[in-house]
């Protein structure tokens, strides 16, 4: 029994020291250094400090109507009036245009859980922003400028309904549609004139800030086909002149007198010396063009010229009547009213807003009765033949050519008909 007991003993024993062996050669194997690489272990994850405002803050924008002054449209965005006042003062200080103030620009301000005004930030351009922030009872106030990038674009279309649709569906804005009747407006009447099929071309520059289109620039040249006669415009800059636009003989397309006084509208009723009057009966000479348009359209002046008269002219209803040089004379009947800047006796520019479209006097209906006169001669606004603009001065006009050729040239091939 004895000699079992230490057998067992024997075996026991050898197993721990086994164990013991096994677990060393582990140790020296996995642990000591020197030996078998230890185990990787992954440090901590590092946690980002959780950062809470000291106090909320507000930001609150707005947009600048027409009319504003850019203290008011602080205070709407809720400075005190005095702060305000100093604060645009600051801006101005620092290069802000005061006086025309854009309508759609943006002013952010930023305040405190106290409402009190952190930061102001006004964006008085695409190019042009402004940033203050109060210091001392006052304001220091920082600008930044961005310089735009100019490029040069073909734009091309075909009038369907009309230019303002056929423009438009270039992806171009109405502003481009005003800019390109501009150039034409001596020798085109786009309110009688403009017929389907009618095409245009043109290069444009256009302003971006970055990708971001802005406005548009200069248009250096057109062309404008209609009843397969084109109009071509160049611009060009003389040197003791500014940048006009010229037909291909070097003539200046700013004729002394306007096609039409209105920008956009239909003829109604033609010059002829037999009509059927809608009021009086009978026939009678209309020794004027109609011109249909909504209550309140804006008229223009179609020359530089001296009012004869402004104001209640019985059956023509409120007219506006003007002299211009060369023996002319304009008319302007059937007004709903006449621009308060206009008065006998006062000089009116080309294009200058005289009144407004109306119905007054012996009129069916909202529409203006334009009518020239020659010499004390009615003519016909349509067809008679103006003075010419002043052509390119003879210095330039080597400089005007080349330009014109190679404008022409870029134009043609860019956008092809």
């Amino acid at each position: 029994m004895m000699v079992v007991m230490q057998a067992r003993l024997l075996a026991v024993t050898g197993f721990l020291v086994a164990s013991i062996a096994g677990l060393a050669v582990s140790t020296y194997l996995y642990v000591w250094p020197g030996a078998a690489p230890a185990p990787h272990w992954l440090a901590d994850p590092k946690m980002e400090p959780l950062v809470v405002p000291a106090y909320p803050l507000t930001i609150r924008s707005v947009e600048m109507r027409r009319g504003d002054t850019l203290a008011q449209a602080l205070t709407r965005g809720g400075l005190p009036a005095r702060a305000a006042t100093a604060l645009a003062t600051q801006f101005g200080k620092n290069g802000a245009d005061l006086r025309r103030i854009r309508a759609g620009a943006t002013i952010e301000i930023t305040s405190n859980a106290r409402n009190e005004p952190i930061a102001v930030r006004y964006e008085a351009s695409p190019w042009l922003s402004f940033a203050a922030r109060p210091l001392d009872g006052g304001w220091r106030v920082g600008r930044a400028e961005t310089v735009p990038e100019l490029r040069v674009e073909v734009v091309k279309g075909v009038v369907q309904r009309s230019l303002f649709d056929a423009v438009e569906r270039t992806g171009e804005s109405a502003r481009l549609v005003l800019a390109l009747v501009e150039i034409f407006s001596s020798d085109f009447d786009f309110t009688a004139d403009t017929r389907a099929g009618d095409r245009f071309r043109l290069l444009v520059e256009k302003r971006y800030a970055g990708e971001a289109f802005v406005d548009y620039g200069r248009i250096l040249v057109a062309q404008y086909a209609s009843g397969g006669k084109t109009l071509t415009g160049v611009g060009f800059e003389p040197k003791s002149s500014h940048f006009a636009h010229y037909d291909l003989a070097g003539q200046s397309l700013r004729k002394s007198f306007l096609k039409s006084p209105l920008e956009f509208t239909r003829i109604t009723s033609g010059f002829t010396y037999a009509r059927p009057h809608p009021i009086l009966g009978g026939v009678r000479p209309h020794l004027a063009i109609d011109y249909g348009a909504p209550v309140g359209t804006p008229v223009r002046a179609v020359a530089d010229g001296v009012v004869v008269h402004a104001g209640w002219n019985g059956g023509n209803g409120i007219q506006v009547h003007i002299r211009h040089r060369s023996g002319y004379e304009t008319q302007y009947n059937h007004l709903s009213r006449v621009a308060s800047d206009v008065r006998p006796g006062t000089r009116v520019r080309q294009k200058q807003i005289i009144g407004n479209v109306g119905a007054t006097g012996l009129a069916t209906g909202p529409h203006l009765d334009y009518r020239v006169a020659h010499n004390g001669t009615f003519v016909n606004p349509l067809s008679e033949k103006f003075i010419p603009g002043e052509p390119i001065p003879a210095a330039a006009r080597a400089d005007f050519n080349h330009q014109a050729r190679e404008l022409v040239t870029r134009l043609e091939t860019a956008a092809p008909y």
